[in-house]
């Protein structure tokens, strides 16, 4: 059971906000924070409750600077629910909460096998030996997602009397998550209107400050087989609240259910938010039954994403899961929404959209394709958008923004704070164009996954396409090098945003950068020539593209230049020139320097001047690509990248890497997987343990951070197995960790929806679960082979079929 549990014991205000997070509900619609029902938000506890895409715009003063920013809304709240005891013959006690120093034990378990979170306390009524035990279940549906519910039940030990139960939906909430964000505007909520319905039924209407969008909440609260309580509604300007009185004997236990439904304007096939939430909590059935139908609902989930792997390694990863789940559930096929790098756990990067698609679908594409469809489909609506940023940067195209949120604008701010030395800093992080070039790629994958050559004809072609032109446009001729270059750009790397003494922000040749580039520009035209000649006909007219675009793009694929220094690959040009940072000093003077670019910005340099990477950079290339491939694209650059080349490269970043991102541990566990084995283990340790463990301090009360998690999995299913989902043939090539050697996961590969992959020490289990469909090719290293429907076949590479 262990397996499937994670378990917090005793009350740890300190650790509060990172339970919170971790113990987040949601369905892909909408999430709830773990956070205590009978405290209000404060210092210790934060709820928040977020739906996806539900964003607001506000203004903000900095500095004597007007700033506007877009945030994912922290909505009404639906978990209050407070309680005390009026014992027989005595005056009513306090409320009790976490807070108040009565309580003696507590408890919370988050249930990964079936959604639920379950809170158990035990409080001390007075110096007598009376106790009040609370247990709380709380849920937010799987199948049904507008719904939401929570079970409480309070057991009198050793007294007789009455509870008092107060519970409802406030919605005097703000955005006040992040510390660093606090001096900002962060009333996202306006003209709230309360009222009640019958005799358990309370409702909440708002809508957002800017964006307008009309939200409603409903709460049917009742004290379950308790006929003989008082119920009485209390409506606030900004809350709905019922209260209940409830009889309960010694040993007895009584029982409050709220059952909440959640809409916004943006529902279809509604005519009012608040008509349909209060209907729905009207016909939701009792709390048993919503618990049942939920569990069934995760049921389904968890076979369609099954993952088999053992130890402390595989209950990490069944988290990482369940997290990217109630993130992107199959309901988000329904959604105009992207991949909010923090989840919907919290404030952190304001709910917006950045690359962590990149780390995201090729997970979801192997088992839930119709989710990556319709976060492609998000990138795609906002193409007009990145077309108009490119235009309005001089060039064609699309220049997709770094932080995204709801129209697809440039959302990233233009100025942030280095909470160690209280600066407020320009930000040009906006200078990433590279996270166009992860918008293609996955575009790419998607397809060779899927198959779905429906997408790849239509939205796919038309992004895929759009991203070639903006790099076509922003590749500048240097008869010097006689080679392509692309200047004014900020790697992932993003420590480094201009050079020393620069006037203007903005480095040159990024080799991450112009290696994707190449590599959109080769797709491009594979696309063209894949298309039909209608389609690629309507295509080329309405984009306005010439028949001789795909050839001059081909020759920019081909002459991109590529830095090099010191015989290893160069992150930029220059970066071999830049001073080397006395790392041991550093390390013995502040001891964690993963953000090394704010300690030196408080000393009043720059990592600017410095060979320092906050994450993986050129390193990125052997995330994204195969050793094969890689070494194709160099080859199609001009350049030969053999292993020893490579090697030295992962060597040198490897020493010069302060890993200030939950990512960068993930990309390094994945490339030295390759390139030194026996120190990959470290960093996927890392990698594991970066949001249950917090390891970048105090970050992961702000939001999970789904890239990473997402990459964790996808570190079992690609990285340490070689797997390729490609057009004709599944490749394999394991190169699996002591630590992570036996696993077992299952994929739908294009038709086929079940193949089950299990990995042993040097060999590898294919079954292909019954069908009409074809037979599945599998490619390993010096053998193939073909596992036909309803079949398994162990497979050993370069050797004999195994036992």
């Amino acid at each position: 059971m262990r397996d499937w549990t994670w378990t917090y014991e005793g009350y740890d205000p300190g650790s509060e906000r990172l339970r919170e997070t971790l113990c987040t509900v949601g369905n892909g619609y909408f999430a709830t924070r773990g956070a205590a029902s009978e405290a209000p938000a404060g210092p210790v506890h934060y709820p928040g409750t977020y739906a996806a895409g539900c964003y607001d715009r506000l203004v903000s003063t900095v500095e004597g600077r007007r700033t506007e920013n877009e945030d994912l809304v922290n909505l009404p709240n639906w978990l209050p629910l407070r309680y005390r005891v009026r014992p027989e013959g005595a005056d009513p006690g306090p409320w009790l909460s976490p807070d108040n120093g009565l309580l003696v034990a507590h408890r919370q378990t988050l249930d990964l096998r079936n959604g639920t979170l379950t809170r158990r306390s035990v409080y001390a009524l007075g110096e007598g030996p009376g106790r009040l035990r609370v247990e709380q279940r709380r849920l937010v549906h799987m199948g049904e997602p507008h719904l939401a519910a929570q079970c409480t039940s309070f057991t009198a030990e050793g007294w007789a009397g009455e509870v008092d139960v107060e519970a409802g939906l406030d919605g005097d909430v703000r955005n006040a998550g992040v510390e660093r964000y606090r001096g900002l505007a962060n009333r996202h909520l306006t003209h709230w209107l309360t009222g009640a319905e019958e005799k358990d039924t309370v409702w909440l209407r708002c809508r957002t400050v800017n964006s307008d969008i009309r939200i409603a909440l409903a709460a049917r609260i009742r004290a379950a087989g308790h006929p003989t309580s008082l119920s009485r509604a209390r409506l606030t300007e900004r809350g709905a609240f019922r209260t209940l009185t409830i009889p309960v004997v010694a040993g007895g236990t009584a029982r409050v259910e709220q059952t909440v439904s959640l809409y916004t304007s943006g529902t279809p096939a509604i005519d009012s938010p608040r008509r349909a939430a209060v209907e729905a909590v009207r016909e939701a059935p009792g709390f048993p039954d919503l618990l049942v139908s939920h569990h069934r609902a995760w049921e389904r989930l968890w076979r369609r994403a099954e993952l088999e792997v053992p130890g402390e390694a595989g209950r990490i990863l069944r988290l990482h899961l369940f997290h990217v789940l109630q993130t992107l559930s199959p309901h988000t096929a329904e959604l105009d929404v992207g991949v909010p790098a923090r989840g919907l756990h919290g404030e952190a990067y304001r709910g917006h959209v950045f690359w962590d698609e990149l780390f995201v679908l090729p997970y979801l594409n192997l088992h839930f394709p119709e989710v990556s469809r319709a976060l492609l489909g998000y990138r795609h609506r906002r193409l007009p958008a990145a077309c108009r940023a490119a235009r309005e940067s001089g060039r064609k195209g699309a220049m997709f923004p770094w932080q995204s949120g709801s129209d697809g604008r440039e959302e990233t701010q233009e100025v942030h704070l280095n909470p160690r030395s209280g600066r407020w800093l320009p930000d040009h992080s906006r200078l990433q164009h590279h996270v166009g070039s992860a918008v293609a790629y996955n575009v790419w994958r998607y397809w060779q996954a899927t198959g779905d050559i429906d997408f790849l004809y239509a939205k796919g072609a038309e992004t895929l396409l759009q991203v070639a032109r903006f790099w076509a446009d922003s590749a500048v001729w240097d008869p010097s090098l006689a080679r392509y270059r692309i200047h004014g750009v900020v790697g992932p790397d993003e420590y480094h945003d201009r050079y020393p003494g620069a006037a203007a922000p903005g480095l040159d040749d990024n080799t991450y950068t112009n290696v994707t580039a190449s590599w959109v520009l080769m797709r491009a035209g594979d696309v063209c020539r894949m298309l039909p000649a209608s389609r690629r006909g309507e295509l080329y007219e309405r984009l306005r593209l010439s028949a001789d675009d795909p050839e001059h793009w081909a020759d920019i694929a081909h002459r991109l230049h590529v830095p090099y220094h010191r015989g290893v690959i160069g992150q930029f040009a220059g970066y071999g020139e830049l001073a080397e940072l006395d790392w041991a000093e550093y390390r013995k003077r502040y001891g964690d320097i993963r953000r090394l670019d704010r300690i030196l910005e408080a000393e009043g340099d720059t990592v600017n001047r410095y060979q320092a990477s906050k994450q993986a950079d050129v390193l990125m290339l052997g995330y994204l690509f195969p050793p094969r491939e890689l070494s194709s694209v160099f080859r199609q650059l001009g350049h030969r990248l053999d292993d020893e080349l490579w090697r030295n490269t992962v060597d040198y970043y490897l020493r010069r890497t302060s890993h200030g991102s939950t990512l960068s541990a993930l990309v390094h566990a994945w490339v030295l997987a390759r390139v030194r084995r026996d120190e990959a283990w470290s960093y996927a340790r890392e990698a594991l343990t970066g949001d249950v463990a917090d390891v970048q301090g105090g970050t992961t009360p702000e939001g999970v951070h789904l890239g990473a998690m997402a990459g964790t999995l996808d570190l079992v299913q690609r990285g340490l197995t070689g797997l390729e989902a490609g057009a004709e043939v599944l490749r394999l090539d394991p190169s699996p960790l002591p630590q992570l050697s036996e696993f077992g996961f299952r994929i739908r590969y294009r038709d086929h929806w079940d193949v089950d992959l299990r990995f042993r020490t040097g060999r590898v289990r294919v079954a292909v679960a019954e069908s009409d469909e074809n037979s599945v090719h599998v490619a390993l290293p010096g053998r193939t082979a073909t596992v036909a429907p309803g079949t398994a076949r162990w497979l050993n590479p370069e050797g004999q079929e195994g036992p």
